[in-house]
């Protein structure tokens, strides 16, 4: 039994293409796409229809769960109570705003309120896999190196499963607890451990055990940085659209960064700020 799960696409069709075609070549059994196809890249509206039409070019249709940037794209477009109200006027959700407009226009909305917070695959013979795109307890939840062993095996014993995958912070992992395994698929679209290939995760079950390995998957990124222009989302986007961009160009996360240190100064996200975090941290950044 081999199973594939992929996640955090995010809007980049030239990193999804390449790891179907990595997909091809192992004659997988089940695919599972754990969450945030869309946002942040320029190709929402074209990662949502591939995913959507796999059946007629791998032979089987993949399960989905929400991501928090798929949840995001709903909550936008319905201006939901959920969200603060500033974001919905602040210039910096630019590039949100853009993702959520074209995926409204394409009419692909629909399909994402029907994917489940996670999954659990039904495979007699072999423990429990237990699929969520943070935790099984919440999307935000990032499982990571950082996780504490304790906490791992909370998860872990309160899915009763033998494996849980999660995604959500774009970095791989694999960790062995007592036989038991949590894992990180790492992101397809925009990896954040200086590695600029698209990650995703191999499964094989013989004889009743499972072996993860994580798939590094080399591409051409001309492409998607190219159509960050092209496609109209730097212009409409603004700071984070350009921070998005250089987050595939770095496979290095600066989104969440910048937010905490705004949040910390008590400064708006905006230009002036970028500039003055960008002084302040420059390991962070690729020289130009």
């Amino acid at each position: 039994m081999r199973l594939a799960v992929i996640a955090d696409i995010h809007g980049n069709l030239d990193a999804l293409e390449a790891v179907l075609q990595d997909l091809r070549t192992l004659m997988i059994d089940r695919l599972y796409i754990n969450g945030d196809v869309v946002n942040r890249g320029p190709d929402s509206v074209a990662c949502m229809e591939r995913v959507l039409t796999l059946s007629g070019d791998l032979g089987l249709d993949a399960e989905f769960t929400l991501g928090n940037h798929d949840d995001l794209m709903l909550l936008w477009h319905e201006q939901s109570p959920l969200l603060p109200s500033e974001w919905l006027s602040d210039p910096f959700w630019g590039a949100t705003a853009w993702s959520a407009g074209q995926l409204h226009a394409a009419d692909l909305l629909a399909p994402i309120r029907r994917w489940p917070m996670s999954l659990r695959p039904d495979l007699v013979g072999l423990p429990q896999v237990v699929i969520a795109h943070g935790s099984p307890q919440h999307y935000r939840e990032a499982i990571g190196l950082f996780t504490t062993p304790e906490r791992g095996a909370e998860l872990l014993s309160a899915q009763g499963a033998g494996v849980l995958v999660a995604s959500h912070i774009h970095r791989p992992m694999l960790r062995e607890q007592e036989g038991d395994w949590l894992i990180n698929t790492g992101a397809v679209g925009a990896p954040f451990d200086g590695d600029p290939r698209a990650r995703y995760l191999l499964l094989e079950g013989v004889e009743g055990v499972w072996t993860p390995s994580i798939r590094a998957v080399p591409y051409d990124r001309a492409g998607v940085l190219g159509r960050f222009e092209t496609s109209g989302l730097l212009a409409r986007g603004g700071l984070s659209a350009r921070i998005f961009l250089e987050e595939i160009r770095s496979a290095r996360s600066l989104y969440t960064p910048f937010w905490d240190w705004t949040a910390e100064r008590g400064l708006g996200k905006d230009d002036a700020a970028w500039a003055i975090f960008r002084r302040e941290h420059p390991d962070l950044f690729l020289p130009v």
